[in-house]
């Protein structure tokens, strides 16, 4: 049970009496809030850097990965980047407030459904400073507060960008709690974290799998999963070739350590001595692993294991596999896919809309690449996490995945009988 007398719970309350009064902010004084911050974070930039510099300094010393360095590292450019970040945010719609559906029953009741914030909205991330202002801007536009619990590796650079957001908050009278850091970064305050049910009204976790594991582990609070995007690409026997090809190395090469990446590539057997051998000179550099078929087909290719298919492996690696029908691609989709994003290239009308209909993931694409599937690239302007749960979220989670709904209900003296 977590102690009520902990700091990390005093900070769960503070944020939870913030959370009522951005609830009821107006959107103008949000706005302000986001371009206060968006200005102090170029005018303290200073500062961040200086801050970050540490944070790499003791990376280095650690022996820590040079990717895991870089999604540290900041730099004048991605401090900048994080500052527009902020003002695209105050720029894109407020969801709260809008009226979801409304009717009037036959007694004269006046029922309307309004979109309304979460309240508290924690976020427990990893080696990624720019998640704190990404975070708090898309939560203070959304009228949640932010609870936000970084990495022990990025733990001065989060705290200078907090620091900031905080101060900008109070410049336009609204609470300074309304962005809310937890500085212990021990393992036992992260699962205290995943445990304040008074304070906490949802929890999005934004790491890798041994994160996500802990969450499932320990959480007691309500929490969106931004899991696993073991994505597949099908090309139909009825695919223009050329699309395809553009389609799979931009899936797989554009960037291949985010979650939005193909993992896998499955082909229909009437096209595949075709498409195949020429697409293997297009994925140079891409370790290629295949099933018998695909293996006869692509120079360089190994065998493919069992865990091959259900791996995500967030790396220049792709996973080949022949298949016999449109049913086979679903049925291996099925089995293997994490509910991320999926994609089929295909002429075919039929085949696409059994494709969209048939396969269970956040988002299905036709005739377009896996890499779409991001909350700007959806006009949400940005993103919190990528859901591949199905309640109360699913897919790119932007402002109004942020909110909830409540159903006001008027009346003239209105009695039950």
């Amino acid at each position: 049970m977590a102690d009520a007398t902990s700091p990390i719970a005093e900070l769960g309350r503070r944020a939870k009496v913030a959370a009522r009064r951005l609830a009821t902010a107006s959107t103008a004084q949000k706005d302000a809030a986001l371009h206060a911050g968006a200005d102090l974070l170029v005018d303290r930039s200073h500062d961040i850097l200086e801050a970050n510099a540490a944070d790499l300094a003791r990376a280095e010393e650690a022996g820590v990965a040079a990717t895991v360095t870089d999604r540290l590292r900041l730099d004048p450019k991605r401090v900048g980047a994080m500052a527009d970040g902020l003002r695209q945010v105050a720029a894109l719609p407020d969801p709260v407030g809008e009226v979801l559906g409304g009717w009037v029953r036959p007694n004269g009741l006046r029922i309307a459904q309004v979109r309304v914030p979460l309240g508290v909205v924690a976020i427990i991330y990893e080696n990624r400073p720019n998640v704190t202002s990404d975070a708090a801007g898309l939560c203070l536009k959304s009228g949640n507060a932010a609870f936000l619990r970084g990495s022990s590796g990025a733990i001065a650079s989060n705290t200078a960008i907090a620091a900031v957001l905080r101060e900008a908050c109070a410049k336009v009278d609204l609470p300074a709690d309304a962005v809310a850091l937890v500085e212990d970064t021990s393992r036992e305050a992260a699962v205290e974290f995943m445990q304040q049910r008074d304070t906490i009204d949802c929890l999005v976790p934004r790491g890798g799998p041994s994160l996500i594991k802990s969450i499932i582990e320990h959480a007691t609070v309500p929490y969106v999963i931004d899991g696993d995007g073991n994505c597949h690409v099908y090309v139909d026997a009825a695919a223009d070739l050329d699309m395809a090809r553009a389609i799979v190395v931009n899936a797989k090469t554009s960037r291949p350590s985010v979650c939005n990446a193909a993992e896998t590539l499955l082909v229909h057997a009437d096209v595949a001595p075709r498409f195949l051998p020429a697409l293997a000179a297009d994925l140079e550099g891409v370790a290629l692993v295949a099933d018998p078929a695909a293996a006869a087909l692509l120079a360089g290719a190994t065998a493919a294991t069992e865990d091959d298919w259900a791996t995500e492996f967030v790396d220049l690696k792709l996973a080949v596999r022949v298949v016999g029908s449109l049913d086979d691609a679903i049925d291996h989709i099925a089995r293997y896919g994490t509910g991320h994003s999926e994609a089929i290239v295909t002429r075919d009308l039929a085949a696409a809309d059994r494709f969209t209909g048939e396969v269970d993931a956040a988002a299905v694409l036709v005739n377009a690449s896996t890499r779409f599937v991001d909350g700007e690239q959806f006009g949400f302007g940005a993103e919190i996490g990528i859901s591949t749960q199905k309640l109360h979220a699913r897919g790119p989670m932007g402002l109004r995945q942020l909110t909830t709904a409540k159903f006001v209900v008027r009346g003239d003296g209105h009695v039950r009988t």
